[in-house]
């Protein structure tokens, strides 16, 4: 159920998520996200994530009000000319609509398991703390097929707004794990679900073509700076580099990872890749 409501004021208090963009972890620890970007907001908008509000201009309000009267939730539909929503984030940025939706509930670490079809391939992060960066990684990951995503106490939430914005919202076809100890999980993950911990390292002598990918699968990426932390590579099973040119000793880590996801759905066959003859 929507409710219109047209303003001609940002002060609104129900709109102060929408005011206060550069506070992304405050939204966080709420429970919230904000997702801005035409097609960001469709694709939230066809999901059953709940949403708390639509922040839009009158033109994107006549387009996605069919979408918006099929919800089931109670939401506000607030509607003002795109003057006005362009404070917020600035011209060059904002396309004039945006939505508040309530973060997923809280997977357990066995429910990710049961979920995701064999064999297992998951990816976790460890010290990523460059939203963009996750953002992109949480794209490359839906696009190859991952089954979920492990996010380490170190790294950067998924549903943090650049995060969100740069996924294009893949991050709404993907389970996401958020662990509080990445060393136990990753343990567990070996031990008792068999996942063989693969480390994306660039020092080592064993390229990503040379590792089987096969098997049940966590492939592990490590901060921008610094790349993966001792604690973690210490409890991998296998280290994996990009064969690389020119002395350049490592990539991007958004771009590392589709680098070696390419690889793991190259050696997989493409078997769950309906689109790719």
């Amino acid at each position: 159920m929507v409710r219109f409501e047209p303003i001609t004021s940002l002060e609104i208090p129900d709109l102060q998520p929408y005011r206060t963009l550069r506070q992304p972890f405050e939204h966080f620890k709420k429970g919230l996200f904000v997702a801005e970007g035409e097609k960001v907001v469709q694709r939230l908008l066809e999901t059953s994530i709940p949403l708390v509000s639509i922040l839009l201009t009158p033109e994107w309000f006549q387009v996605y009000e069919p979408l918006l009267r099929q919800r089931s939730e109670a939401l506000t539909a607030y509607c003002a000319p795109k003057a006005l929503l362009e404070r917020i984030v600035g011209y060059h940025l904002h396309q004039g609509i945006m939505a508040l939706a309530q973060i997923p509930k809280a997977l357990k670490l066995e429910d990710l398991i049961q979920q995701s079809e064999q064999p297992h391939l998951f990816v976790a992060l460890d010290g990523l703390t460059n939203a963009e960066n996750v953002g992109v990684i949480v794209r490359n990951c839906a696009a190859f097929g991952v089954h979920g995503i492990i996010v380490g106490e170190t790294s950067s939430s998924p549903y943090l707004r650049r995060a969100v914005r740069n996924s294009m919202g893949a991050i709404f076809k993907i389970p996401i794990f958020h662990s509080q100890n990445l060393v136990e999980t990753l343990t567990t993950l070996n031990t008792t679900y068999s996942c063989t911990l693969v480390a994306a390292h660039p020092h080592t002598s064993t390229f990503l073509t040379e590792t089987p990918f096969e098997r049940n699968i966590c492939l592990i990426f490590g901060s921008e700076g610094e790349g993966i932390s001792s604690r973690v590579l210490s409890i991998c099973n296998i280290y994996a580099a990009i064969p690389m040119a020119n002395n350049v000793d490592s990539l991007n880590v958004a771009s590392a990872s589709a680098v070696f996801l390419y690889e793991v759905a190259r050696q997989r066959s493409y078997k769950n890749f309906s689109d790719i003859v």
